[in-house]
């Protein structure tokens, strides 16, 4: 399934650059322990209707490994972060690390420039891509080049698998995001689309010079592919969601958006649900969620979500397509956290919030469950089994826990909890505004962003933290 959860939507020795950074641990790839709550990060994973298992174990956690933020001049992007069944991967300064499921370096690939965009997709072989600058920075560009190069990896073999850009009049087409989907690589943006296959980088399709309608972005992951086509003048475009056939780009379903929408992201494809901003988003990048039925040429809205002037703490975008976070969608539900509040407990006072459920055949809210005080709690995907892995953060206390949520009683399980000695490290690369992905039994936590030390600030800086069993 593709849905754009978890965190902000948020990681040795640097070829060439002179810029390094320590790691810790002990570098062996502790590979998975047939562990309870798989889930592949990044991205949900379309669950059934699940629930009424037997309760799992809960895991006393332990910071299993870390890497220290690298030494940089300026900002850099290092969004990107995927688990596979073999490796964890990183974006880093210039390069995609890799990394054993519980630490230790095992590969790096080296990139021509700073990251532009990360697809949170990886396919069940272990492969994605990135958008990446054609240059690093240099005397006569100081913020490197232009996001034209689209790079495919495998993950599990540390390899590039190959890199392309697209052409219009002789020109290369600028992108500002790339994603996966049904075995096809597809980067879009105001200069239009432009897609590959996955297996030999053959071009699929690309921009036309003059055409009305263009490509602002994709939605993929698993079989799917789903762009945003921008029609018409780009203030007042007419907007469509068109799922594709990936192969192809033949257009197998449209849902023509209500005119008065700029912009639309996509949430998930399978099922398909898009979000936009209708006006009191709060900042948050979209006002109401919709449910799309693309099972017929003309596709039909199931059902309209609003987030509820801020009420429901959804974050998108602006204006790029996929990236939306605190949201998790299954295979009849939609996950959002609720706005923090008091909690009311007279004993243990202090804000909280709930992951609340919607239906996605009527809109309507069918259950919640409560975080605990002075935490908060947030959907990171939905597993195979249907249910909510989410995230409790840490406390004044305690360190933060990975938790199960049963969908249909909305019971809520402790999968891993976290210790109290690293609470600090870990709210530092808080999912609420980083990235995060749990997979295998481990929480991976990354930054973002690489960016020369703050003279204010004191606490030692990370670009990931892994936490798991012994």
């Amino acid at each position: 399934m593709a849905v754009i959860v978890a965190a902000v939507a948020a990681l040795v020795l640097v070829a060439g650059g002179g810029v390094w950074f320590l790691t810790k641990g002990d570098g062996k790839d502790d590979e998975a322990k047939s562990e309870t709550g798989k889930s592949q990060g990044g991205t949900g994973e379309q669950g059934g209707g699940g629930g009424g298992g037997k309760a799992p174990q809960t895991i006393d956690g332990k910071l299993l490994f870390s890497v220290d933020q690298p030494k940089v001049d300026d900002l850099v992007t290092v969004k990107g972060m995927w688990a596979t069944d073999k490796v964890f991967a990183k974006a880093d300064v210039y390069k995609i690390v890799g990394y054993g499921l519980s630490g230790g370096q095992k590969w790096e690939i080296p990139l021509d420039g700073e990251i532009c965009w990360s697809s949170q997709h990886v396919t069940a072989d272990g492969k994605t891509a990135v958008l990446v600058k054609d240059a690093k920075p240099s005397a006569e560009k100081k913020y490197g080049g232009s996001c034209t190069q689209v790079v495919a990896l495998d993950l599990n073999n540390g390899k590039k698998l190959w890199q392309e850009s697209a052409k219009v009049a002789d020109q290369d087409v600028r992108f500002e995001e790339v994603t996966v989907g049904g075995g096809t690589v597809a980067a879009g943006g105001t200069s239009g689309g432009a897609a590959w296959s996955l297996d030999g980088g053959k071009s699929l399709w690309k921009p036309k010079a003059g055409e009305d309608c263009k490509d602002d972005g994709y939605g993929g992951g698993g079989d799917k592919l789903v762009a945003v086509r921008r029609c018409g003048d780009y203030k007042r475009p007419q907007m469509k969601v068109q799922t594709l056939n990936p192969k192809t780009g033949a257009i197998t379903s449209e849902y023509k958006v209500p005119e008065g929408i700029s912009y639309v992201h996509v949430v998930s494809t399978n099922p398909l649900v898009i979000g936009l901003d209708a006006g009191g988003s709060t900042g948050s990048g979209a006002s109401d969620l919709m449910a799309i039925d693309d099972s017929a040429k003309d596709g039909k809205m199931r059902s309209k979500i609003s987030t509820g002037n801020g009420k429901f703490q959804i974050k998108c975008p602006s204006t790029d397509v996929e990236g939306c976070t605190k949201v998790a969608v299954g295979k009849d539900a939609v996950y959002m956290p609720s706005e923090e509040h008091q909690s009311g407990n007279t004993q243990n006072p202090g804000r909280l919030n709930e992951i609340v459920a919607f239906d996605l055949a009527t809109g309507q809210s069918k259950g919640k469950t409560e975080g605990i005080p002075n935490s908060e709690l947030l959907p990171l995907s939905v597993d195979k089994d249907g249910y909510v892995i989410g995230y409790q953060s840490p406390t004044y206390r305690d360190g933060g826990a990975v938790v199960r949520i049963d969908p249909k009683t909305f019971k809520k399980d402790v999968l891993l909890k976290n210790p109290a000695s690293s609470a600090v490290a870990e709210r530092s690369l808080s999912p609420s505004y980083q990235q995060a992905l749990y997979a295998q039994g481990r929480l991976y936590l990354g930054d973002g962003f690489a960016d020369k030390p703050s003279k204010y600030r004191t606490d030692k800086e990370y670009l990931t933290l892994i936490f798991g069993g012994s």
